[in-house]
């Protein structure tokens, strides 16, 4: 089974380029987590603080564990998410 995430970030104009430097970070750290299959940041060429996420995971319990992860809670929690305008996330399956 497969676990996906779409999130989409959306920084305060200001904070655009440091949101860029955390998901440089963040993203290849993702990518060693055990259920991580993939992760790939994306930023909006029309609208350049905004940010979509794109998380494949091996199953939920997966994901949760992503978000227990000392670079989860640092990078996001207490980094990204208060340079924020929005921030929100969509979990889907995959269709076989």
């Amino acid at each position: 089974m497969s676990y996906i995430v779409v999130a989409r970030w959306v920084a305060r104009k200001e904070h655009q380029s440091e949101i860029e430097r955390i998901l440089h970070e963040f993203v290849p750290q993702c990518l060693t987590e055990p259920g991580c299959r993939n992760f790939v940041a994306h930023q909006s060429v029309e609208r350049p603080n905004e940010f979509l996420l794109y998380e494949h995971y091996g199953e939920e319990k997966d994901f949760a564990d992503h978000q227990a992860t000392s670079h989860f809670k640092e990078m996001v929690l207490q980094r990204a998410v208060p340079l924020l305008e929005s921030r929100e996330r969509v979990p889907y399956r995959i269709m076989t």
